[in-house]
């Protein structure tokens, strides 16, 4: 998918429905017709979203052509989700044919509350013609009953004050968009499951059906290509950027560090090549090591700047956690296992091997070291070196996706990465502390759910988001803080 597409504001339909037999009445009072004091609170609703959405907007629904005009214009507009609201109290047939006649799509279901009305009573005709417009509650409970009959289990509702239901919105589109994304995506594996995790494994035609990306199959061949075609300067421009803003061991060599290079920019390479969004990648594989010589050790900065995302292990649940947070935040999005808990410190060390997104972190962070993993084997470039990254410190939502007999579980925790230094060879780390929970409880309470080893780590709550999200996808989700 291009970039812009995936940087875009989230798209929203907006289904404003008004009363045909109200329309004209109060011509030629003070404060006008029922249709234009509507008017006024729909241009100030209106231009409260475009501040943060790209909306579609064909007018006040009243009638039936033009409800039949506003899903044609949410249908060809591609709209992420529908915001749609009585205005007062009217007559349901459209939002009845609304609900029926819509190809399923979220639907935000909204209901302004007002602190006060402008009238005391409705002895003049200019208050009742107020009183009439102010009766979005009694048309908003009649809506209601047919979002059941119809069973639209799509369809959210939410009410409180403008600035509420405007917060709620812009939350509320921010999943919806990501959920409308999913189904444009394109993810890579490469080149193929990960035989010594088999709970790592996703079924990819569920995958594409119940969240929406395709899977590529790339082989190890494709990849030794791709590096092949890497050439010198590349290199070479790539090393200068790294030596120039972090540490290089002494015993890192050259020749190796350039191999490793090349094979982080064949991954790069590959994704603009095949279009992907998330790149899964087997970085165990024997195959991938005879072949190619090593790990590849570097995120490249291009990745971030596609919106894409790279995960080692093959673990698919995984990079689409890590691809939706990446959606979700446009921050850096990274890859952890937790290793061990330290419960005297209520904490739990967590890190993972192979490339891990360090761009944009403090330099003292980064020390490009070398793979001590396989620094003894005997394959071309053992022991290639790495960016070793000590990931930043801060409150991070952590997450996971994994798939359970056709059904989707998504955990998440909020928890703090703590500052220091850098403790564990071969694996970028830190050590994290849960926010409000003993340590022991979130494990306890992850390993009943039953899950696999891998989360995605970013910075920031997003926990809201994932928790809508999980509702227009119909995963299931456990929140634990």
């Amino acid at each position: 998918m291009m970039e812009f597409n995936k940087t875009r504001k989230a798209k929203a339909g907006v289904l404003l429905i008004a009363s045909p037999r109200f329309k004209d009445l109060g011509e030629g009072l003070q404060r006008g017709t029922y249709a234009e004091r509507k008017g006024f609170v729909v241009d100030s609703f209106i231009n409260q979203l475009r501040k943060e959405l790209d909306i579609v907007f064909p007018g006040v629904v009243y009638d039936r052509d033009d409800v039949e005009e506003a899903m044609n214009s949410f249908y060809t507009g591609r709209v992420d989700f529908v915001i749609a609201e009585y205005l007062s109290w009217a007559e349901d047939f459209a939002w009845i044919r609304f609900l029926r006649d819509m190809p399923q799509i979220p639907i935000l279901f909204v209901n302004h509350a007002r602190e006060k009305v402008s009238f005391e009573n409705t002895l003049d005709e200019d208050d009742f013609i107020d009183f009439l417009c102010t009766g979005n509650l009694v048309g908003s409970l009649e809506a209601s009953g047919s979002i059941a009959r119809t069973k639209r289990t799509e369809v959210k509702t939410i009410m409180g004050s403008d600035q509420e239901i405007f917060q709620q919105i812009c939350v509320y589109a921010k999943a919806a968009r990501v959920k409308g994304l999913l189904k444009q995506s394109t993810f890579g594996l490469l080149a193929n499951y990960n035989e010594v995790m088999w709970s790592t494994y996703v079924d990819p035609y569920n995958l594409f059906t119940k969240i929406g990306a395709e899977m590529r199959f790339i082989p190890y061949s494709v990849y030794a290509e791709a590096i092949e075609d890497i050439t010198n300067s590349d290199v070479q421009i790539f090393k200068k950027q790294l030596i120039d803003k972090y540490k290089v061991m002494d015993d890192v060599a050259t020749d190796k560090l350039d191999a490793s290079i090349r094979a982080s920019l064949g991954i790069s390479k590959l994704v603009d090549t095949y279009s992907i969004d998330a790149m899964i990648f087997n970085d165990i594989d024997p195959a991938m090591f005879h072949l190619i010589g090593l790990r590849a050790g570097f995120y490249p900065n291009h990745l971030n700047d596609c919106c894409s995302v790279l995960v080692p292990e093959a673990d698919t649940g995984a990079g689409t956690i890590t691809y939706i947070l990446k959606l979700l935040s446009g921050k850096r999005v990274n890859f952890i296992e937790p290793f061990h808990i330290e419960y005297g410190e209520n904490t739990f060390a967590a890190g993972h091997a192979g490339p891990n997104d360090y761009n944009g972190s403090d330099p003292e962070d980064v020390i490009i070291a070398r793979d001590v993993r396989f620094a003894k084997t005997n394959y071309k470039y053992a022991g290639a070196p790495f960016a070793w990254y000590r990931m930043s410190s801060g409150r991070k939502t952590m997450a996971q996706l994994v798939e359970d007999n056709g059904r989707y579980k998504l955990v998440c925790t909020l928890v703090d990465s703590l500052p220091g230094k850098h403790l564990f060879a071969t694996y970028s780390h830190s050590i994290f502390r849960p926010a409000g929970m003993k340590v022991t409880d979130l494990f306890d309470k992850i390993l009943n759910v039953g899950t696999t080893q891998h989360f995605a780590l970013v910075d920031g709550d997003y926990t809201k988001e994932l928790q809508i999200l999980s509702e227009l996808m119909h995963f299931d989700y456990y929140e634990f803080i």
